[in-house]
């Protein structure tokens, strides 16, 4: 069942807010909190699920995320992916090479490899969190035809043979499309659309082989009651247009990205998340650091009402609670910052 939260009201709330909100990407800490390993979620509708609904009951997110898998949809198309217990899977060969296989390439019904599973975990944790939106994931298409082709052979294709890759573009889209449809009717809020490849292509090429294939499924999916977010964890500011042309109503970017110069361009009624490197600063500072990477970015957004704090991309498994702690410490720190800042103001004015 679609779900019935209407986003628009959502983004309004957050744009009129002078309370900051922070949305990072993470559910891996969520599946060290039921002691369950990476293997478990990635591959068990009810794991997944459950490693959300914790994270939910322990961090105050704005919303919840499901794990961001990039190798979902293309071991549907017929990707051979290696397992591991504490990581996520990655591919472990190209599928198409040439016109040929690319023409040969059927595009998968929903029940091929894990998608069920993750349909599952969205329907289950929509069900079950009430409180806030829940926002399924999903590969953009052209870093599904480069996980597909080879992302070094694609970057050289889109040169030497374009026809070839725009047919595969169609056949990833046609896909996502289809995926990205079955979880709005599995209840979820919106959808995240993780296009890190196209932050390798150059600006006047981004629309060609990226943006014109995600306005397609945002155009598909996008309304009131459902809000498509374009994650690019690459260094995306020259590609901010390109980006907004697609009509997503949020954009996630990386660390990689200057967020201060992306706000400066995004218009004010766009949600812009980002962008705390998920490694560099989650994972391996300490927790003072942590906070104080928090609070820096806080100030230099703090005249931006469309800035959501988050991670620059999925939160790695192995983070420390203490930094997690320490990220949501440092939000509330600023809170109260601002507030008692206000009440001084206000006293002086009086």
């Amino acid at each position: 069942m679609e779900s019935k939260r209407n986003m628009k009201e959502w983004v309004d709330s957050i744009l009129n807010s002078d309370h900051r909100k922070a949305m990072p990407i993470m559910t891996h800490p969520g599946i060290s909190l039921i002691r369950k390993k990476v293997i478990d979620a990635v591959t068990d509708s009810e794991t997944h699920f459950q490693a959300i609904t914790a994270l939910n009951e322990h961090f105050p997110s704005a919303a919840s995320t499901i794990i961001m898998d990039l190798t979902v949809e293309a071991e549907a198309f017929g990707c051979k992916l290696n397992f591991s217990d504490d990581e996520v899977p990655s591919i472990s060969e190209n599928l198409v090479n040439d016109i040929g296989s690319v023409e040969n390439l059927q595009v998968p019904d929903l029940i091929h490899g894990r998608m069920k599973e993750y349909l599952e975990a969205a329907r289950l944790s929509a069900a079950n969190i009430s409180d806030k939106p829940l926002f399924a994931g999903c590969i953009g298409p052209f870093s599904l035809a480069g996980r597909l082709f080879g992302m070094t052979e694609i970057l050289t294709a889109i040169y030497l043979e374009p026809d070839t890759i725009i047919k595969l573009l169609r056949k990833c889209t046609i896909l996502i499309t289809e995926y990205t449809r079955a979880f709005k009717r599995c209840g979820s809020s919106g959808i995240i659309i993780a296009e890190p490849a196209a932050g390798l292509l150059p600006p006047e090429m981004c629309d060609q082989f990226s943006s014109d294939f995600v306005k397609h499924i945002v155009d598909a999916v996008q309304d009131d009651h459902f809000l498509a977010i374009l994650h690019n964890c690459g260094r995306a500011n020259e590609l901010i247009p390109s980006m907004l042309g697609t009509g997503a109503g949020g954009l996630h970017l990386g660390n990689a990205s200057d967020i201060i110069g992306a706000l400066d361009v995004i218009p004010s009624d766009i949600l812009v998340f980002g962008n705390l490197d998920p490694v560099g600063i989650f994972k391996n500072s300490s927790p003072k650091d942590v906070e104080k990477a928090t609070i820096s970015l806080l100030e230099q957004t703090r005249w931006n009402r469309n800035f959501i704090i988050s991670s620059g991309c999925d939160v790695p498994p192995g983070v420390p609670f203490a930094n997690i702690r320490a990220f949501y410490t440092a939000l509330e720190k600023y809170h109260w910052c601002n507030f008692e800042c206000r009440m001084d103001d206000s006293q002086r004015r009086a």
